[in-house]
């Protein structure tokens, strides 16, 4: 007991809750958070309205790419859709390789090589 008690106080990374109910272990964290996959390699061009919700797709599973159309929770459940609303209507470009750093907005992070090298996902 003395050992899991350390574990809880000195353990690094995540801590999660036993299954069971009982005290948080980190050992049952250890798996990493899931990753998007890149949906295209150039930005989507769209029409948005201001005021107007949309919740642009993060896990890159959606077949209604940029938008979110629910794949993830069973493509990548630890992943959720960005909400966002614009401030004025216009034209944007939505991140289409999920790697953004400035989402849902394109900064160009579909140029890296990685990005370009990587395979795009079968689409039905």
């Amino acid at each position: 007991m003395l050992r899991l008690a350390a574990l809880l106080r000195f353990g690094s990374g995540r801590r999660c809750r036993d299954p069971s109910g009982g005290a948080r272990v980190p050992s049952l964290c250890s798996a990493p958070p899931p990753q998007p996959v890149i949906a295209a390699k150039e930005p989507f061009p769209v029409e948005l309205q201001a005021g107007k919700s949309y919740g642009w797709c993060s896990c890159g599973h959606s077949k209604r790419q940029p938008f979110c159309d629910g794949a993830h929770k069973k493509e990548a459940p630890g992943l959720a859709p960005l909400r966002f609303t614009p401030a004025r209507d216009g034209p944007a470009l939505l991140c289409g390789c999920k790697r953004t750093r400035s989402p849902p907005y394109c900064d160009g992070s579909h140029k890296r090589p990685e990005v370009q090298a990587a395979p795009l996902p079968p689409r039905a």
